[in-house]
């Protein structure tokens, strides 16, 4: 059986991140995969301070970082010779969206933060939310320390149809004045999906002039619709799902195309050419679609029963609806975009494809776990092991303008990490065997973040369904 960790000198049992708040955190043992080279190297000894990577040991050596690991105070993260330091994951669709009843989406802020970060998802952008204020006050919580969980960039609400109540007569005034009041309140991403071109254009151009980014979920020019060859002509920074460009018939909607896309075909080449010239990032969100179709069993499996962190009455009603119906257009598009993202990939885009889950929730899969799916996937599709982790790490960082900061293991970024049971460059599957999450310095146990919301999500009873249906989150 495989040594998880030990942890020394720790000052509360239990609580191991606060430790780490205000004393040296040594990680000795092991090997790294620090983003950067292509390959993993013997863990050199990582000196993470006030928050930060602060330096690397030579050789066993510390005397350079004027600090020594058995100094008092210093909390000690011994690792066995198969556990593997990876930077922390980002995940660009990260929904917390759940819809338990049919009746519409809620997001999730109890529960789902611990179980991203016990993932090793370390930063999250939600694409969209469902109660931007309750969301806003949950990064507020995990900023004051208040809650474990995940850097939260948000989203805000969606700009677009797909937005409860979205008033497609919103006037370029109207939408000037919500992106400044919810850049005011925090947001450095907004999301559009369903919007007008006339919409995106004055979000592009009033986000931008905060500093922020957008992204779409688009479509094909369909009904007043816009295709991402459009919104890139925009100036959007990053697009969701699928390329479009010219394969993308405007008579039709996006899917109807999507599932018809060749990669191979001159229209394929020439958006291709776009992103890469733009500088646009593309959130692949290969397994989205998956959950809908058969669901391919190399990929859709449990290394950890996902519907025990719903209540037992929600489980009891998952069981009694019975497995959900497939959807055989999105089990085509599941293959045809694992074709699209290798020969993206192939064509030189691999440093523009990001990591994105897009799972709200319906009681059998949970957010949090997908991302492994998502690297599996991408590895399936022909991507090598370390690209992908790249693609989950540093692209991630540089879609949300955070790569100084974050997405890397180097000195003076922050002290975001992950640490698994096996090599994920010979099988990237062991991305899932996580025994240790690091967020700005502060060390959690994986098992114990998931085993303390076990069994939380969702009513206990008849009585609180009404509480997880959205009429009661406005």
């Amino acid at each position: 059986m495989r040594s998880l960790l030990t942890l020394l000198l720790l000052t509360f049992i239990g609580l191991p991140q606060a430790a780490a708040q205000g004393a040296d955190v040594w990680i000795l043992g092991g090997h790294l995969i620090d983003g950067i080279r292509d390959e993993a190297v013997l863990n050199p000894g990582i000196l993470v301070r006030a928050g930060q990577f602060h330096g690397f040991g030579r050789n066993g050596d510390f005397t350079h970082l004027n600090a020594d690991p058995s100094a008092p105070g210093a909390t000690v993260v011994r690792l066995a010779d198969d556990q593997y330091i990876l930077p922390g994951l980002f995940d660009l669709h990260a929904h917390h969206a759940i819809d338990l009843f049919g009746e519409g989406r809620i997001d999730d802020t109890g529960s789902y933060p611990a179980i991203f970060l016990a993932n090793g998802v370390t930063s999250v952008f939600p694409g969209g939310e469902m109660q931007p204020e309750n969301m806003r006050a949950l990064r507020l919580r995990i900023e004051r320390g208040e809650q474990a969980g995940p850097r939260l960039y948000n989203s805000g609400p969606y700009f677009g149809a797909w937005r409860p109540g979205w008033d497609p007569n919103t006037t370029r005034a109207q939408l000037f004045a919500e992106v400044d009041e919810w850049t005011t309140l925090g947001v450095r991403s907004f999301k559009a999906k369903g919007i007008a071109p006339i919409h995106l254009q004055a979000l592009i151009e009033r986000a931008h002039q905060h500093g922020a980014t957008v992204t779409g979920h688009l479509d094909s020019g369909f009904r007043n619709s816009v295709n991402p060859r459009d919104a890139i002509a925009m100036g959007i920074d990053r697009v969701e799902h699928f390329l479009g460009g010219d394969a993308f018939d405007a008579d039709r909607p996006a899917y109807a195309s999507l599932v018809e896309f060749d990669p191979a075909s001159p229209e394929f080449a020439s958006i291709a050419r776009q992103y890469i010239q733009h500088r646009v990032f593309f959130d692949a969100t290969l397994t989205a679609y998956g959950y809908y179709g058969e669901r391919d069993p190399d990929v859709y499996t449990y290394w950890r029963d996902e519907r025990t962190f719903f209540t037992p009455y929600v489980q009891r009603l998952i069981d009694q609806r019975g497995p959900r119906p497939i959807n055989e257009q999105f089990e085509r598009i599941y293959w045809v975009k694992r074709r699209t993202v290798k020969a993206f990939y192939d064509a030189g885009g691999g440093d523009l494809i990001t990591l994105g889950t897009d799972h709200p929730s319906w009681g059998e899969f949970v957010s949090g776990f997908a991302a492994h799916r998502e690297l599996h996937a991408m590895v399936l599709a022909g991507i090598p092991p370390i690209d992908a982790i790249r693609i989950g790490t540093i692209n991630g960082a540089r879609a949300l303008n955070v790569s100084a900061y974050l997405g890397t293991i180097e000195a003076g970024k922050f002290a975001d990490l992950f640490v698994v049971n096996g090599n994920p460059l010979e099988d990237i599957r062991n991305t899932r065997n996580v025994a240790i999450a690091m967020k700005a310095g502060q060390v959690h146990d994986a098992t114990q973040l998931l085993d303390r919301v076990v069994g939380t999500i969702g009513p206990r009873n008849a009585a609180e369904e009404a509480a997880w249906k959205p009429a009661a989150r406005r």
